[in-house]
This record gives C-alpha cells, structure tokens and sequence, in this order.
C-alpha cells in the first residue's frame, strides 16, 4: 500500500522524502547536495550551475534530517538503540508462564492435587507439567489433561514531544554580513539549535533516577522521554532510595509508575540492579571485576543478551586499570550507530572504535550520571542494555520548520524576524525488563 508505514525507513521516507511519497529525493539529487543547503524561502538558488524550478520542496527537509542523522549516527545513548515506527500505545507483554512462575527457573513442587490451579500454578506438582499418561480424558482429572494458559499484561505509553524554538531579527540578519562577518546568521542559528536538540534528547535518556521522586520541583518531569533509569529499575532499588532518604517518596511521585503499571506489584517490570547494600552515606563501593561479571552472568541467566554498556570516561577507564592490574587488556570493536541500534561492522573501516568487556561495546556518554549518597567523588554509572527489547517508538522524525520576514510573512510570526523550531515526536519502550540492568554506586 503506497504510503503505508511498516518499518522506520517508511516513516524518514513520508517525513523526509522517497519512493511512495512524491518527489522523493530526485530534487536533492538534481541539486548535487553535498553539504549543507539553504532552505526553498531562503530564494531561488543554483546548484551545479542549474536552477532548480521548485525550491519550495527542499523547505522543512533537509535541515530536520540532518539532526535525525545526528541522534542515530553519533556515539551516545540515543544512538545505541533501535527506532520504531510508532503505530501503537501499548503492547502485550507475557507475565507469567502457564506453570512454573515467572522466574527464570522452572518451579515445581513435590506435593498439590491435580487441580486446575494447581496444574497452572507457580509450583506445580513435579508429576503434572506435561507427562500424561496413554489416551488421557481431556479433563481436570487426575490422569486428565487439564487446560492452563500464560498470564499477560497490556502496557501503555504516551508519545513525547521535544521541540526547541528559536528566533533571528531582520537587523540581527542584516548586520551579522556586515559587522562579524558570520554571513548568513540563520545556518549558524540552525547549526548550533540542532546539535542542542540532539544533546537535550539523549540527556532525557540518562537522567537520573533521583528526579523522578521530586514532583513539587519537577512537576513536568514526565514530559519528557521515559529516562533509562526509570526503565531499569526495580521495586528493591526504589524501596532501598526512599529508605535512605536518597530519593523523595516514589510511591507519591511517579518513582514508581511505569507503562500504565505500577512497578511496586509488578516483578516482571523489575530489571537486574547491582547497587549494593543501600544509598546511604558510606554504601557506595569500589568497582570491581566481579561485580561486572554478576552482573552479565545474571543478565544472561534471565534469559537476556546484552548488546552495549553505556556508561562514562572515568568508568572505562577503571575498568582498564582494573584488567592491567591482572595483565589482562581490554579489546576494542568497531561499531556503527544506525538507525536500528549499534551494529557491528567487521571488516570494515567505518563507525567508532570503543572498548569492549567480554565483546560487549562500552559506549561513553558525556551526560552519564554518577548515582551515590557522597558528597563527592565516585564514578559513572553502567546501564547493560539488550537493544532487542528496548527502542524508541517514533511518531514524527525531527522536522524543521521557519517562517518570517525573510520569507516574506512577518504577520506569521508576529515580530520584524524570522522564527525557527525544531520538533521530533517519540518515546522509549521496553518489551522485557529482565534483560536489561544497571550498576551503580561505584567508586
């Protein structure tokens, strides 16, 4: 169906333009574009020496896909995990076996009837999980084959939108070709207003959990896109942060609440968290080999695959030093940040080199938070994310719209200049919490 959008290249198509949705990108191709373009009101420029007819249709284009190149293709959280169209507000996500709990392993007991509840429940009776004897009846009995079925949950979640507006006078335009010698105002403007509208995005990304529980001084918190620390937590951390004081009360605030559920009751929401004995003054611990190691053996005995750690300079470096005390090195991998998350790229010379722990990519970001109860010191957390069950659901790409002045409307705007936005349209979604985890109070 023409228009129709199943997977993320159909959305950057209807927002950007491509096959199926008019002109495409012939005009960008007919131009020559190489670098940065003016938009179609800044007049009717030449490229390559031709004239283009419309110039109108490279307006709102290129400079919303420049920034959506830069939050998928930069070295940061944002980058690290996959884009999905958003074509849904929630989703089923599975609670609890048919039998055997929720855990990882699979409980069984060694006594029960052979009941319905007791078939379908977390311990079933060792004797009753499959095995039935020849030509069993198809009842509850207890040589019967009784039915059960797993347990699910909807999950909800509300698109969020990030918009930056930003605006240049008729004088400001004027003088900046004649005074500074900037030239042309606006591309620096749009330049330096799109790196911010990146950098706010993957700041939302990583701010800390702390912030959540302080709705009197946050109370608009929640607009912005769901931060990974909220996404990986667990009803034990967030227990332990109101105990010692770390955090206000969750259970008042939104700490608590996510996807329409509340974690408290909800142990499927619970991610793997390594963060000591509490928050308290004097809880924050020394990173160590071992700890790393619990922590992706335990990722993965939950049935997880952790595809990169996010975490700071100061952490990957500890982490050298720690290897070089044992004489042992860390590796390096090349990666590229694509718009489907962090790939590999073996045998190619593109992308990034980071660091690697057990072929795991350590991805520095700049905004990662340091999470302890000190007044001073410790070092940056790690968040070990399975990029399979944890992307951002995009309504709307970044887009960049102007009108003014310079375009010939000032009556849009209201004032003797031009104004400018940048918006993109989107929030963070998870499908299993098990697999994803945090390491934090560390020094």
């Amino acid at each position: 169906m023409v228009g129709y959008i199943n997977t993320i290249a159909d959305l950057g198509a209807q927002a950007y333009g491509g096959r199926g949705f008019g002109a495409g990108n012939s005009l960008l191709k007919q131009a020559g574009m190489v670098g940065a373009v003016h938009t179609g009101h800044d007049g009717a420029p030449g490229f390559s020496g031709t004239g283009i007819a419309d110039v109108s249709e490279l307006y709102n284009i290129v400079y919303g896909q420049k920034v959506w190149s830069m939050l998928n293709r930069e070295c940061n959280a944002l980058s690290m995990i996959a884009k999905r169209p958003y074509t849904s507000s929630g989703w089923r996500i599975l609670k609890e076996r048919p039998a055997g709990g929720s855990n990882y392993t699979f409980d069984v007991a060694t006594s029960g009837d052979a009941t319905l509840d007791a078939l379908g429940s977390a311990t079933p009776r060792a004797d009753r999980i499959g095995a039935v004897p020849e030509n069993a009846a198809l009842s509850n009995s207890e040589d019967g084959l009784g039915p059960i079925a797993p347990v699910y949950t909807h999950l909800f979640m509300s698109p969020k939108i990030v918009a930056h507006q930003f605006d240049f006078s008729e004088l400001a335009m004027e003088m900046a070709q004649i005074d500074d010698g900037i030239g042309d105002i606006r591309a620096q403007m749009r330049e330096d207003m799109g790196k911010h509208h990146s950098e706010v995005q993957n700041k939302m990304l990583v701010m800390p959990l702390e912030y959540y529980g302080d709705s009197a001084n946050l109370p608009n918190i929640s607009n912005n896109y769901t931060s990974l620390y909220k996404v990986i937590s667990s009803t034990a951390e967030l227990t332990a942060m109101e105990t010692d004081s770390f955090i206000a009360d969750a259970r008042t605030d939104d700490g608590f609440d996510l996807y329409g559920t509340n974690r408290d009751t909800a142990s499927f929401m619970d991610a793997y968290v390594n963060y000591g004995d509490g928050y308290a003054t004097g809880d924050i611990r020394n990173l160590t080999l071992s700890i790393l190691n619990d922590t992706i053996r335990s990722l993965r005995v939950e049935g997880g695959s952790p595809k990169v750690i996010l975490t700071g300079y100061d952490t990957i470096q500890s982490v050298a030093d720690l290897l070089q005390s044992q004489e042992r090195f860390m590796d390096r991998k090349e990666i590229v940040p694509t718009v489907n998350g962090v790939r590999g790229v073996k045998g190619q010379e593109v992308g990034f080199r980071v660091s690697t722990y057990y072929d795991i990519p350590m991805i520095p970001v700049k905004d990662m938070p340091i999470t302890n109860a000190e007044t001073s010191g410790g070092i940056t957390d790690m968040l070990f994310l399975d990029t399979d069950h944890l992307w951002l659901a995009v309504m709307k790409p970044t887009q960049y719209f102007e009108d003014g002045i310079a375009n010939g409307n000032p009556f849009g705007v209201g004032t003797l200049g031009n104004r400018a936005l940048y918006r993109t349209i989107g929030e963070v979604g998870c499908s299993y919490f098990k697999g994803q985890g945090k390491v934090t109070n560390l020094q």
